[in-house]
C-alpha cells in the first residue's frame, strides 16, 4: 500500500475543504438582491466568447440594440462588448478568466454570453477550468434557469439547475491518487441547496404554477443528493399551495419523452450535473440546443447565455456565418424580462417560437444549404416589429 500517495490525497482533499468552508462564509454573508430599476445607467456587457460565439453574439447584440434603442439613446441603458474570453487569451494566461477580464465583467451587473471552449484531455490547450463554471463561481450565479416551451404539445417547463456546486464545482480539482486510482469530488451544501430550491418555489408562486419537482439520484448517491432532496422538502413546507414531488434522474430522462406524463411537469429543480443533462434533452425536443437559452442568476449579477458549445470546427471549415443564433437570442429575451422589460422579452420569445417552430420560412442548417445567422436574425426582428405578432402566435399555438 502506497501510504505516501494516500497522504498526498488527504492533503489535497483538506485544501479543497478549507476553500469550500471559506466559500460558505461568503455565501452566508452575501448582499441581498440587486434592484435594476435603481441603476442609472443599466450596463449590459456582451461576452462573445470564441468559436461561433463571435458570430452569434454579434447578431444577439444587434437584437438588443434594436429592442432597447430608445433606452440606449436616452442613456438609460448602455450595451458594450467585453473582450478577452477567447480560448487563446485564456490559455495564454493559464486560467479560466484572466484577471483584467474578470475585473471588467464585474462592472456589468448583466451580461449576455456566447459559448466558450473548455479544453478536454488531449486538446492542445492547458487543463484550465471551464470559463462558464469560473464565471458562475466568481459572480456567485447560483441558479441556472432554462425554460423550454413547445406550446403545441402543451409543454411549458422551467428548469432550475444549481450552478455552483456538484461535480462541476470541483471538476478541475480531481486527483490521480496513484497509477490505478483517480478520484473526483461531488459537492452539495445546505445553503446552496436551500437557495436554488427556494428560487424554484418562488418562481412557481409568482407565475401561478402548482407543481415543483426535484430530480436527484438520492437512492444511490445518498449523502450529497440526499442532502439536496432533504432540503428540497424542508423548503417545500414554506409553500403549502404548491405540490412538491421528486424523481430519480434516470427515470426522469424517460418521462420527459413520455407523451402521457411530460405535460404534467412544470418547475423542476436539480443539482448541477443532472440539470445539465436533462435540460439538453429538453432543448432537443424544442428544436435542438441551438434554440434554447439560459439564465445564470445571482443576487448581484446575472449572465444570460447560449447553452451549446463553441463549435470550432464550423469556424475552421469556413461556415461560422451559418451558425444558429437562436439560443443566444432567446437568452437575450430572458435578459430583457429579468431587467424589467417583460413585454419586450415576451415579444421576442413569440417571434422565436413562430420562426423556429411554426412558420419555418427560413431554416438554419449550419451550412450553405440554409440561411445565415444574420439573415435569420433579420427574419426574427421583422416578426417582433409585426403588429400582428401576438395574434399570429396564438393562432399557431391553437393550430
Amino acid at each position: 500500500m502506497d501510504h505516501a500517495a494516500i497522504n498526498r490525497a488527504k492533503e489535497h482533499f483538506g485544501k479543497l475543504l478549507e476553500a469550500q468552508m471559506k466559500r460558505m462564509e461568503k455565501v452566508k454573508a452575501a448582499p441581498d438582491w440587486i434592484d435594476y430599476a435603481k441603476l442609472s445607467p443599466l450596463k449590459i456587457g456582451i461576452l462573445a466568447g470564441d468559436g461561433i460565439g463571435v458570430y452569434i453574439a454579434a447578431q444577439s447584440k444587434r437584437v438588443l440594440e434594436f429592442l432597447l434603442k430608445d433606452e440606449v439613446k436616452s442613456g438609460r441603458v448602455v450595451i458594450n462588448d467585453i473582450e478577452g474570453l477567447t480560448i487563446e487569451n485564456r490559455a495564454a494566461h493559464g486560467c479560466a478568466i484572466p484577471a483584467d477580464v474578470l475585473e471588467e465583467i464585474k462592472k456589468y451587473p448583466v451580461t449576455l454570453k456566447g459559448p466558450t471552449t473548455t479544453p478536454r484531455k488531449g486538446d492542445p490547450w492547458p487543463n484550465i477550468e471551464s470559463c462558464n463554471v469560473a464565471v458562475r463561481k466568481e459572480l456567485d450565479l447560483f441558479a441556472n434557469v432554462r425554460p423550454v416551451r413547445i406550446p403545441k404539445q402543451g409543454i411549458d417547463w422551467i428548469f432550475f439547475r444549481e450552478n455552483t456546486e456538484d461535480l462541476y464545482a470541483l471538476g478541475s480539482n480531481g486527483i490521480d491518487v496513484d497509477a490505478d486510482i483517480s478520484i473526483d469530488f461531488k459537492l452539495i451544501t445546505g445553503p446552496g441547496s436551500d437557495r436554488i430550491c427556494r428560487l424554484a418555489f418562488e418562481n412557481a408562486k409568482k407565475n401561478g404554477r402548482k407543481r415543483v419537482t426535484c430530480v436527484t439520484k438520492a437512492n444511490v448517491v445518498k449523502t450529497t443528493d440526499g442532502r439536496f432532496l432533504e432540503n428540497f422538502y424542508r423548503i417545500a413546507k414554506e409553500y403549502p399551495g404548491i405540490e412538491a414531488d421528486d424523481w430519480y434522474i434516470d427515470i426522469m430522462t424517460a418521462k420527459l419523452v413520455d407523451e402521457k406524463r411530460r405535460r404534467d411537469f412544470q418547475v423542476l429543480v436539480l443539482p448541477n450535473l443532472y440539470g445539465d443533462i436533462l435540460t439538453d434533452e429538453a432543448a432537443e425536443m424544442q428544436g435542438g440546443v441551438g434554440t434554447a437559452g439560459s439564465a445564470n442568476i445571482g443576487k448581484q449579477y446575472a449572465m444570460f447565455e447560449a447553452i451549446h458549445g463553441s463549435a470550432p470546427r464550423m469556424v475552421t471549415e469556413g461556415r461560422a456565418q451559418y451558425a444558429d443564433p437562436c439560443s443566444m437570442i432567446r437568452a437575450a429575451a430572458m435578459l430583457l424580462s429579468h431587467i424589467g422589460y417583460t413585454d419586450i422579452g415576451k415579444k421576442l420569445e413569440m417571434a422565436l417560437d413562430i420562426t423556429g417552430q411554426y412558420e419555418k420560412k427560413m431554416v438554419i442548417t449550419g451550412r450553405a444549404t440554409g440561411v445565415t445567422g444574420e439573415t435569420f436574425t433579420d427574419y426574427v426582428m421583422d416578426w417582433v416589429k409585426n403588429p400582428k405578432l401576438k395574434d399570429a402566435w396564438e393562432g399557431y399555438v391553437k393550430g
